[in-house]
């Protein structure tokens, strides 16, 4: 589970920074709003993309199984179990995507009722899921038996280079219909 864990926040988190910056043009409740909603989408694309690879990858394996022990398992404990395990896979990948999604919006949020400026909004939008991503390089780092810090180093590269992908094409955009 770890795997999709690991996979789906990285998904949300920088997927969802791409949106909040390409967005940073806009009001506050349009950056909220478009972060909040490609997240969920993301989320429910990934639960069902997930279960949909899981699901293949798992029959395909079923199928050679039989095969070789020339017999029907589709009405066994074994079968079942692992229909639960592709379900419960493609439930944590989505809800990972959701929950790291949330993050980038964070700062939006707080800057709509606080009254605080996009500029400041977007730094700490950034600011926050390089700091998740650290952490959850950190836990990535540690349940591989990686070193910790190159683990969570990569992690932050990672979302410096959304980050950075997404500020060139949000400038370029602009100067493009301005």
């Amino acid at each position: 589970m770890e795997r999709q864990f690991v996979r789906g926040f990285i998904d949300g988190a920088l997927s969802v920074l791409g949106v909040v910056i390409g967005a940073s043009g806009g009001q506050l409740e349009i950056i909220i709003s478009a972060g909040i909603g490609g997240g969920i989408a993301n989320g429910i694309s990934n639960v069902f993309g997930a279960f949909t690879a899981e699901r293949v990858e798992e029959e395909q394996e079923f199928r050679e199984l039989e095969k070789f022990m020339l017999a029907e398992l589709r009405e066994t404990e074994l079968y079942r179990k692992v229909r639960k395990r592709v379900i419960l896979r493609g439930v944590v990948d989505g809800l990972s995507t959701i929950l790291g999604s949330v993050v980038p919006v964070i700062p939006f949020v707080f800057a709509y009722f606080l009254n605080f400026s996009v500029n400041l909004a977007l730094f700490a939008s950034m600011a926050l899921t390089a700091v998740s991503l650290g952490i959850l390089g950190l836990y990535f780092g540690k349940i591989s038996k990686e070193n910790l810090v190159v683990s969570a180093v990569k992690m932050v590269l990672m979302g410096v280079t959304i980050a950075i992908v997404s500020i060139a094409i949000e400038k370029g955009i602009h100067a493009v219909f301005k």
